[in-house]
């Protein structure tokens, strides 16, 4: 029986659920250039209209609003993103749990095969053997029955 590297599937503590997999997803994109572009995009935006007096001023200077918002981005993307780390460390365990095994198997194979390799070896080793003594118990047959045919042949050419 063969087993497939990554056969199982893991899920979080908390089962199948759609809030880890939203947790993962917010982790990807705060990660990403464009979310930092597009971030600062936002800071620039909202300082520039709250710095010119065309707009009415939502958030004057120092921009305490703005400062709330990211205060409150960071406390729910961090641990966002820990919770997508964790998620993502439980699967690589199991992945390498999984590879692990995968990996004893392939060498219990090869230590099968091995064994199966000498056991061959030894077996020809034994029939070469077998085959040499062979060899060699028909030489000593040839040698005596030329042997023999000599003799037979002198006996003959003697009493004729």
């Amino acid at each position: 029986m063969e087993a497939q590297p990554f056969p199982e599937r893991h899920f979080s503590p908390f089962g199948r659920d759609a809030f880890g997999r939203y947790s993962e997803g917010a982790a990807r994109i705060f990660g990403t250039p464009q979310y930092i572009v597009g971030q600062t995009i936002v800071v620039i935006i909202w300082v520039v209209l709250n710095s010119v007096a065309l707009v009415s001023h939502w958030d004057p200077y120092p921009f305490i609003l703005m400062n709330l918002a990211f205060s409150l981005q960071a406390a729910y993307a961090a641990p966002l993103i820990l919770l997508a780390q964790t998620r993502q460390a439980d699967r690589d365990k199991v992945a390498a749990d999984t590879l692990e095994r995968h990996h004893e198997q392939v060498a219990a194979r090869a230590e099968e095969h091995q064994r199966a390799v000498e056991r061959t070896a030894d077996e020809l080793k034994g029939l070469l053997d077998a085959n040499t003594d062979l060899t060699r118990q028909d030489k000593e047959l040839t040698e005596q029955v030329a042997a023999l045919t000599r003799e037979i042949h002198a006996r003959l050419a003697d009493s004729s």
